[in-house]
């Protein structure tokens, strides 16, 4: 039996959530440039979203530029925003065929004009994609995400149209990048690093965590079913005992 095959549909996360971590690593053990692992980082993005599509998993987001990436050496960032642009190009007809719709959070302001466009004509292009949700983290940041939101409720509340005393979890929830879609049940992180790296930091709060030490360009769909997998034999309890959740 595959790996694929064990997999209980019934029990599936409805929104994965993946640190693609790894890629400069990867890179210079094959005795290259950083922006090569970026590059050949690609596959594993198109293996990973067409699994999940395959399965039935209703969201994907992808972290693929926190704001701290901005620190990077400038080759680095421009790499990465020329292969950003060239990659939504070549990936729009294969959302479009696959019945994916593309979302994206974060500071995408600090984005290029052009990307911001390329991103918008892409998303609006694949809006009515009922299949799946692929949301890419761009210019992200847990905290930037929290700080936005925090501004926003701010703001209502100075106009009159938010009373403090009303704030609940989901009113803040309400406010955040990722309004209107549920929480990820599993976050995946590749290259063995055991952190969440500000990334969703309120939306992970119930999240099952699962590492990997595979690089993020050499992670394919047998692996993404065996984080499933793992996820699928752990008991989700919210703060209750085993006892009551098998009454």
């Amino acid at each position: 039996m595959t790996l694929k095959e064990q997999i209980n549909i019934e029990r599936l996360p409805q929104h994965i959530a993946v640190i693609m971590d790894g890629n400069g690593r990867w890179a210079k053990e094959h005795g290259k440039q950083r922006i090569f692992g970026h590059q050949n980082a690609i596959q594993a993005v198109r293996e990973v979203n067409e699994a999940c599509a395959e399965l039935g998993v209703g969201y994907l987001t992808l972290y693929a530029f926190s704001t701290e990436n901005w620190n990077r050496p400038g080759d680095e960032v421009n790499g990465l925003m020329t292969l950003l642009s060239q990659t939504i190009k070549k990936e729009t007809s294969t959302l479009l065929k696959n019945g994916i719709r593309l979302n994206v959070i974060g500071d995408i302001d600090r984005l290029s004009q052009s990307i911001r466009d390329e991103l918008s004509r892409t998303i609006d292009s694949t809006s009515k994609g009922e299949r799946m949700e692929l949301t890419v983290a761009l210019s992200y940041s847990g905290r930037w995400d929290i700080t936005n939101a925090a501004r926003r409720m701010a703001q209502a509340a100075k106009d009159g149209n938010l009373d403090p005393n009303n704030i609940t979890e989901e009113v803040v929830s309400s406010y955040l990048s990722t309004a209107g879609r549920p929480d990820p049940e599993l976050l995946i992180r590749t290259s063995g690093e055991m952190r969440i790296s500000n990334f969703l930091m309120w939306q992970l709060a119930y999240s099952e965590l699962y590492f990997t030490n595979k690089y993020w360009p050499d992670f394919r769909k047998d692996d993404l079913y065996e984080a499933i997998l793992d996820y699928q034999h752990r008991e989700r309890r919210f703060g209750k005992t085993s006892e009551q959740l098998n009454k």
